[in-house]
């Protein structure tokens, strides 16, 4: 036996009674609640204690059930003297039992110190301890040496044999947690393995697709330009540029969509802030900043465009707040405009806005919240979803 096996705790999986089965905790509980009501039934029964130190006794077993339940919350958190105090404190609960004749439960009190400690400390404490519980049962015993000798050795051997059980559920619980950390490990890996492919396969056919859209509507765009002015020309040369923004504009988004698929997303108010950079915007974090799930990141990042993209449409020259709060187990999205929105453009919750009836579909599918509606000033769209 190691050195550290004498001064190591139990683990904590061992020592927690949630790595038994519910049948076995059932049988267990059962078990110990029959046997202790016919071991008081049996000794207050008996003629020799009266009403008063009937009752007496019966707070007497109360207390020393609190004991043993704070016993095994201090043991559980590996503080050490908290549980020898508390250890110390039923040994000598078992002393007052046996002065006042109520030797079995003090007996069985004694005993069931000396296997507890066994099973929760470390054996350094605990060996000591359960010494001196079965040289208090050994004291009051009335049995013959050979007996009382067999039946400490008993004793200690049932401690050992319960913390090696427990030791042993606790590796199998650990087993069963790496095991299952490495499925979803070996599942998301596969998954990006996936969203690569298709990344791949998107980047082949829309991306290249894009990119040479952009190549002939900049020569077309050229082409125009070389005309004699007027009125036709010009409206041609509009139309051309504004198919160009559109085919930049969506080669951009492509290789975001392309970006969040491979798992190469760039943090969020990085992308916010470059959202708005030719905007008379505002970006501010709250909380403490940590990567997203690409669900959410996506959400957080379509949600902004969608909302940027109403306020130049229906409140142009607006000044619009965005900020970004990190919650525990949530992310929230607040878009801010000044106002100045009109009337037939006010996206109200009504539904009369797509897109942000599109994005409040897309929260709700991660299970979270999307709501949209007018402010103190303008207008306000904010997101929640988990994160």
């Amino acid at each position: 036996m190691t050195p550290d096996a004498w001064t190591s705790w139990p683990s904590r999986e061992a020592l927690a009674r949630d790595t038994r089965s519910r049948p076995r905790r059932v049988i267990g509980w059962s078990v110990r609640t029959g046997l202790l009501t016919l071991m008081l039934w049996g000794t207050f029964t008996n003629g020799l204690f009266g009403p008063w130190e009937i009752v007496v006794g019966l707070i007497g077993v109360l207390v020393c059930a609190l004991l043993g339940v704070a016993f095994f919350r201090t043991s559980l958190d590996n503080r050490l003297w908290p549980s020898l105090g508390l250890l110390g404190m039923l040994v000598l609960a078992g002393f007052g039992a046996g002065q006042a004749g109520a030797t079995v439960p003090a007996t069985v009190l004694w005993c069931a110190c000396a296997v507890t400690a066994l099973e929760r400390l470390p054996l350094a404490a605990g060996a000591p301890a359960t010494a001196v519980a079965l040289g208090a049962y050994v004291v009051v015993d009335t049995d013959d040496w050979l007996t009382t000798a067999a039946t400490t050795a008993g004793l200690c051997l049932a401690g050992y044999v319960l913390r090696l059980d427990a030791e042993a559920r606790g590796s199998a619980q650990r087993l069963l947690a790496q095991e299952r950390a490495a499925r979803v490990a070996e599942a998301e890996r596969a998954a990006l393995d996936e969203r690569s492919r298709i990344a791949r396969e998107i980047h082949d056919v829309l991306a290249h697709s894009l990119s040479a859209q952009l190549v002939h509507l900049e020569a077309a765009r050229l082409l125009i330009e070389r005309e004699p002015a007027g009125e036709f020309r010009d409206q041609v040369l509009q139309r051309v540029v504004a198919a160009r923004s559109m085919a930049r504009e969506g080669l951009s988004e492509t290789r975001q969509a392309l970006s969040a698929l491979r798992g190469e997303v760039s943090p969020v108010e990085d992308f916010l802030r470059q959202l708005v950079t030719a905007e008379p915007a505002e970006v501010r974090v709250e909380g403490e900043r940590r990567a997203l799930t690409a669900q959410a990141s996506q959400a957080v990042r379509r949600v902004a465009q969608e909302a940027l993209t109403n306020v130049r449409k229906h409140a142009p020259g607006a000044r619009v707040q965005l900020r970004l709060e990190y919650q525990p187990d949530f992310v929230v999205l607040e878009v801010r405009d000044s106002g100045g929105r009109s009337p037939e453009g006010d996206l109200a919750v009504s539904g009369s806005g797509y897109g942000l009836l599109g994005m409040r579909e897309r929260a709700e599918l991660l299970g979270g919240t999307l709501e949209a509606g007018p402010g103190k000033e303008g207008f306000v769209v904010s997101l929640r979803v988990p994160a």
